[in-house]
């Protein structure tokens, strides 16, 4: 080494490493990502991608070991975004802000944080008046994923998992129509020479429209019913072809559903639980090793035989007809599932942070706030209230925040 370059060394002349400087203000979060330990549940609601943007903003993130194993998305990669890995759930729920996919269990009450913001879905038919009087006690401001709403009145969430759902659904189908699984050992659409499988629909939202579109792929004969004229000229409009579509009427309904191969139970719920429209007889004249894909399940399901099963076991036969009732059918796909999710949640955590936390973002948009009622600080809806005979003050939940 040369003088001078010993010279510049102990004059700090050459060029050094530093660490990137990540911006902190008092608006920033503190968000949680625990590991699912219910239902088979394989999503998470952050990809490392989105982890990074939210760290280089400013925000911090903890992730539980292996809560995006599910999905693909190893440790790793969440502690290289800038992550903060934690090796219990009792750690990662004393973040402020925890997002998760599916409700708190018992376990999980007694770990979260009092006073603490909850995201994740809600599944109210799963629910009873006594989770609404846990989160009261613990003081638990809490969103349900299927009533936030979008500002051109849309619900962003219900949207994607539906894409996911009516894209799925059909794969499902094909699955258990085959011998290997019991099935009538028939394909899903057509051959030449041979006619179309027969498809009935129930419902004509996005997992009506993209089950149309891959049956439709597959040359299947479809039906589509609902209770709403607006929605089927929707539904026609949306896949750009002509297809045979009524309104619900028992004695069409009743024909077409004893004829199916397929039927796809896809009606969303108006009022908290989706309309049952399809009675244990009318099953009963279906044809034996037909298959019954019940979306609607975690809002009640439209068939009187339905009963929601898991994963792990998807399916059961009533009167000899294949039933599957998973409700959480995008977590099949987790990882897409979960990207659809991240590009959601993202965009609403940063606003929310630049704003200054939940209840304030809120505030701030309090125009396209959705049957939302305010005491005390808290936010509360009327039907969650009017369902468990809870008084509007008493019900902390945050149901129809729009992003």
């Amino acid at each position: 080494m040369t003088g001078f370059e010993q010279l510049a060394k102990q004059s700090a002349l050459y060029p050094q490493e530093s660490l990137v400087e990540v911006r902190k203000d008092r608006n920033a979060l503190l968000i949680g990502l625990p590991c699912e330990i219910s239902l088979q549940e394989n999503r998470i609601a952050l990809t490392p991608e989105g982890v990074a943007i939210l760290v280089r903003n400013g925000h911090e993130v903890w992730v539980e070991k292996d809560a995006g194993a599910g999905a693909k998305y190893p440790d790793h990669e969440y502690s290289e975004a800038g992550a903060r890995i934690v090796y219990s759930a009792k750690e990662v729920y004393q973040a402020d802000l925890i997002l998760k996919i599916e409700p708190l269990v018992s376990k999980e009450f007694e770990l979260i944080k009092a006073g603490s913001t909850l995201i994740s879905t809600l599944n109210l038919p799963a629910l009873d008046k006594s989770y609404f009087e846990k989160l009261n006690q613990k003081k638990i401001t809490a969103i349900g994923y299927e009533f936030i709403e979008d500002q051109v009145g849309g619900m962003p969430i219900v949207r994607a998992m539906g894409e996911i759902a009516g894209s799925t659904v059909l794969l499902i189908a094909a699955e258990y129509l085959s011998n290997s699984n019991g099935g009538k050992g028939i394909i899903l659409g057509g051959i030449t020479g041979v006619p179309p499988t027969k498809v009935v629909i129930l419902g004509a939202g996005t997992v009506a429209e993209y089950a149309t579109r891959a049956a439709m792929g597959v040359g299947a004969d479809i039906k589509v019913f609902d209770n709403h004229i607006y929605r089927l000229q929707r539904l026609k409009y949306a896949v750009g072809q002509n297809l045979y579509t009524s309104i619900i009427d028992s004695d069409t309904l009743t024909e077409a559903i004893a004829r199916a191969d397929v039927v796809i139970g896809a009606m969303r719920a108006e009022d908290g639980l989706s309309p049952c429209v399809v009675t244990e007889e009318m099953v009963g004249r279906m044809r034996p090793n037909s298959v019954i894909v019940d979306v609607s399940i975690d809002q009640g399901g439209c068939f009187e035989t339905s009963r929601m099963t898991t994963h792990k076991d998807p399916i059961f036969r009533h009167n000899d007809i294949i039933h599957y009732c998973v409700p959480n059918i995008a977590s099949r796909v987790a990882h897409t599932a979960s990207t659809a999710l991240s590009n959601i949640f993202l965009p609403f955590l940063l606003q929310t942070g630049t704003i200054g936390g939940i209840e304030e973002m809120i505030y701030a948009n309090r125009w396209f706030m959705k049957g939302v009622y305010g005491h005390k600080g808290t936010l509360t809806n009327a039907y969650i209230a009017r369902k468990f005979g809870m008084r509007y003050k008493d019900l902390t939940l945050l149901l129809a925040a729009r992003m």
